[in-house]
């Protein structure tokens, strides 16, 4: 199962617009990996959220906060 993220504020990566992005749920192992690939909280989750969209973490660090609010909540939803 994945969900379509909408970008508020679109990202360029390697010169092309990134108007959404896809997550996909999330499993035991992608949690574990990102413990091992970071060592505070904030990486961590930039790892994670990386591992679950395909986007390099640095790219991601790129995103508007308003846009990664709501790749956080579609995170949560995964685990509610």
């Amino acid at each position: 199962m994945t969900t379509e993220i909408k970008l508020d504020h679109p990202l360029t990566i390697d010169g092309k617009t990134v108007e959404s992005l896809t997550l996909r749920r999330p499993k035991v192992k992608d949690q574990r990996n990102a413990e091992k690939a970071a060592a505070d909280p904030g990486g961590q989750e930039l790892a994670l959220f990386g591992a679950l969209t395909g986007i390099n973490p640095e790219d991601l660090e790129e995103l508007d906060m308003k846009d990664y609010g709501k790749l956080q909540e579609a995170y949560g939803d995964f685990l509610s």
